[in-house]
């Protein structure tokens, strides 16, 4: 039986850093968009799962009504393509409950929009140092930003009610530390370098935590964004033409072009 197309069904959806079974993960948000933009196809470019946290294991009911969902799309004739992040477990270490994908997981691949266009999509940890890629330096991060995090649902009694959405210190702190250190978007010019030398139109990533959709090195440049913190994702219409979403209009970028539309979504 085919899939129902809904009229505002998106040709592709990409999603990366959703961090599932982190404390600083909000899956009900994820599960809220992903019900309010169903697509032809999902891409989950890395870092789906976060289960680094044997001490602290903070697997909910809601990081498993998201896998629950994306299986259910799948399984309703959506087409779902995992790609491995850094943060992700082996593709069979994880409790068969909380895998996504049961046609295997891949490291990279090459998209072809409707327009023709052509992007290679990966994680983006592959322009990483090497010693930063080291399994011991992730889950040394994973569990930094767990205690973190920990500590400021401690301290969200002391302070004053603000709106969801608001950033706490240390979540800024957080936010504020990861954009001081890609400031220079070297990883950007690496990573569209690669893209260059596979002879597609332009890359898709995750990985940094750092939405994005420009044409600044020469060919489009496009960062899923992670739902830790900007709450975004990569939408391909289906025209063909690529837009930046935002769950939370106070988390969008400031800056970004929509390749193909007049204006911001």
């Amino acid at each position: 039986m085919e899939r129902p197309t809904p009229h505002n069904c998106l040709r592709t959806l990409f999603l990366s850093d959703l961090h599932l079974g982190a404390l600083g993960c909000k899956a009900d948000l994820i599960l809220a968009f992903l019900r309010d933009h169903p697509a032809e196809t999902y891409v989950l470019a890395g870092d789906i799962l976060d289960l680094w946290q044997p001490l602290l294991p903070h697997w909910t009911a809601r990081d498993q009504a998201v896998v629950d969902h994306l299986r259910a799309e799948a399984a309703a004739g959506a087409r779902l393509i995992v790609l491995r992040g850094n943060h992700d477990p082996e593709p069979d270490a994880a409790p068969a409950g909380q895998q996504i994908a049961s046609g295997g997981v891949m490291e990279r691949i090459i998209h072809t929009a409707a327009d023709g266009r052509r992007y290679l999509v990966l994680h983006g940890d592959q322009v990483d140092a090497r010693w930063l890629r080291a399994h011991v330096f992730t889950r040394l991060g994973s569990r930094i930003d767990h205690l973190l995090r920990r500590l400021d649902r401690g301290l969200k009694g002391w302070r004053r009610r603000s709106a969801p959405e608001a950033r706490s210190l240390i979540e800024a702190l957080l936010s504020g530390v990861n954009r001081i250190a890609y400031a220079r978007r070297q990883h950007e010019r690496r990573l569209v370098a690669l893209a260059r030398m596979a002879g597609v139109d332009g890359v898709i990533c995750g990985h940094f935590h750092l939405p994005a959709l420009h044409q600044d090195h020469g060919l489009i440049y496009g960062n899923c964004g992670d739902w830790v913190d900007s709450f975004t994702a990569l939408a391909e219409t289906p025209e063909g033409d690529l837009r930046l979403l935002a769950a939370v209009a106070e988390r969008a970028p400031k800056t970004a072009e929509q390749f193909g539309l007049a204006g911001q979504a």
